[in-house]
């Protein structure tokens, strides 16, 4: 999860990497980093200044295989059971400070567990 220590930086050269130059300012401007990109969804990236539906739906796409994330959050009904545990640690890791940057994969499951 290498990702996870980009800077607003690395995350614009992998948008670039993904045909997408137009919008690295995009992304430095709002300090965008690797643990952020948990929140870069459709709904957040108009905020962020990508505005072409296709171009939403692509990098979304990509955040998402990048993450390990297969299901959507819109696609989600209250009656369905909990989210995997790997949209859950990823949640937290997105956060700052020392608890969030010491916090493994292999704690939060056992942390899950009690």
């Amino acid at each position: 999860m290498e990702f996870l220590r980009w800077d607003c930086h690395d995350v614009a050269k992998w948008i670039e990497s993904l045909g997408f130059p137009h919008y690295k300012a995009c992304f430095t401007e709002n300090f965008i980093t690797g643990r952020k990109l948990i929140y870069v969804n459709c709904i957040y990236m108009p905020r962020l200044g990508v505005k072409d539906f296709k171009d939403i739906q692509v990098i979304s796409a990509c955040v998402r295989e990048l993450l390990g994330i297969t299901e959507t959050l819109w696609s989600r009904s209250i009656a369905d059971p909990q989210r995997d545990a790997m949209s859950l640690f990823l949640e937290r890791k997105s956060q700052t400070g020392e608890q969030a940057d010491s916090l493994t994969y292999q704690q939060f499951l056992d942390d899950m567990e009690q």
